[in-house]
């Protein structure tokens, strides 16, 4: 058996692996970017066409091969390749290559992991370098020549990690693979399906959300697949499911971890055979909606604690995405505080205020713990409380770098204070001072009313 011959042998029989590879195929199938994947031992696994014409454009009949081989014209292993950090570290997203002097000898320009069925590494994902214009300024329309891009869609980012999602987004939105996105709560998760489904062939067509964590089974089951007269108490006409309203467009799965065992099974029968059923009905109904799907948590734990399907996970993360969290790309929080900024004043009809310096500095150093959907609404805060053209870090924004849990909960708790004190004053007023009729007034008894004055100095 050949070396190549075995990679495929082995990438094949790694489910989840094996249903990566031919979404890979399928993208990059017809694409003037060279691609390619190579095991552990850097067999190439797969290289498409242009990959191939890159190596010998007259070659018609490839030979099992080397990267190294293949791409680098190389006899012997490469004496540096950074490819090799995707194995080395479970937290490693990618890898990119400057194509300097200490560049990758085969051209390579970012290199991605590709997770088994067991959580670890046995495979990458290559892009490389090319003489001519990149397909991805092809894709979105953009200036090849032009300067780092800081947005893609509604994304903003320009560090390097959001850069290599943006190329990952390019790259999945071609095709219609389900895609899983992984992130904490506040990173975007649903921002990037929209991207993804605003980046693809499907950007005419629906782009329905569904948040699986919010409603029950029973209830999520009929607004998805929909239900037919008579099902269950109250079904009193037919209803078309939310499967059926994305068809040909998208459909967003958000926090998929949080469905039944029950749900997550016929979910899998969806996939599997692009069908639905509405409750109650018999007939089956085809449906072409992709399917993109979110969490922030680990589906791998979850599946190796047997609380998530191992069989859907498969289904679901045929193409991965991690949403980094902010904390992870601290270089981009400048570029958002200014977006925001923009934005909020717009939504106030206020000038666009100025950031002062040591706010910037606070706002770079907190550990947003809510990601980008907390510092929105931080700044949102900041922009409807505070006056003047300059944002200035003071009690009114409420930042605590050293504990910012303890500054939101003394922010939300001031809030409350305030209301409470200022519904007993009036309570006073309307009852010229008689505190038996002001605690009846409020709802409480003579004893909470005379704590409370003492509290907040009222005599």
């Amino acid at each position: 058996m050949s070396k190549a011959e075995h990679a495929d042998d082995a990438a094949a029989s790694d489910p989840i692996i094996a249903a990566r590879i031919e979404a890979i195929k399928q993208l990059a199938q017809g694409m003037s970017d060279r691609v390619a994947v190579m095991d552990r031992s850097f067999n190439i696994v797969y290289a498409n066409e242009a990959a191939w014409a890159a190596e010998s454009p007259t070659r018609s009949h490839r030979s099992p091969a080397k990267c190294y081989e293949a791409f680098a014209h190389r006899t012997d292993p490469c004496g540096s390749c950074p490819a090799v950090k995707v194995f080395e570290a479970p937290e490693v997203q990618s890898v990119s290559c400057s194509g300097g002097g200490d560049g990758a000898a085969c051209g390579m320009r970012q290199a991605f992991p590709l997770v088994n069925m067991d959580g670890g590494v046995s495979s990458m994902l290559v892009l490389f370098r090319l003489s001519a214009q990149p397909i991805y300024p092809l894709i979105t329309g953009r200036d090849p020549a032009a300067s780092v891009v800081d947005h893609l869609g509604q994304l903003i980012g320009r560090s390097a990690i959001m850069r290599q999602l943006f190329d990952m987004t390019r790259l999945v939105a071609e095709s219609s693979a389900t895609v899983l996105i992984q992130g904490e709560s506040g990173t975007g998760k649903e921002l990037l399906a929209r991207t993804i489904h605003g980046l693809s062939d499907r950007k005419d067509q629906p782009f329905i959300v569904v948040d699986c964590g919010s409603l029950p089974e029973s209830l999520l089951e009929s607004e998805l697949f929909g239900h037919v007269k008579g099902a269950f108490t109250g079904a009193i006409t037919n209803k078309r499911g939310l499967f059926q309203e994305a068809d040909g467009g998208t459909i967003f799965l958000d926090e998929i971890a949080d469905t039944t065992p029950i749900f997550q099974a016929k979910l899998l029968r969806v996939l599997q055979e692009g069908e639905i059923k509405p409750v109650g009905g018999t007939k089956p109904i085809t449906i072409h909606a992709r399917v993109i799907s979110a969490s922030n948590k680990n589906l791998v734990d979850l599946v190796k604690a047997k609380l998530f399907r191992q069989d859907l996970y498969y289904r679901l993360a045929v193409l991965p995405l991690y949403l980094p969290a902010l904390r992870e790309r601290r270089e981009d929080i400048p570029l958002l505080v200014k977006h925001f900024v923009a934005t909020s004043c717009a939504r106030h009809h206020q000038p666009v205020r100025q950031i002062a310096e040591r706010t910037m500095r606070a706002l770079h150093d907190a550990p947003w713990q809510g990601n980008i959907r907390e510092l929105q609404h931080s700044i949102e805060r900041a922009v409807v409380t505070t006056t003047g053209p300059w944002l200035v870090c003071d009690e009114q924004i409420e930042l605590d770098v050293a504990n910012e849990d303890e500054s939101l909960w003394s922010t939300s708790r001031g809030v409350v204070a305030q209301a409470e004190r200022v519904r007993i004053v009036d309570a006073l007023e309307k009852t010229a001072g008689n505190r038996s009729k002001a605690a009846k007034l409020l709802k409480i008894s003579r004893a909470s009313l005379y704590n409370k004055l003492r509290a907040y100095h009222i005599d």
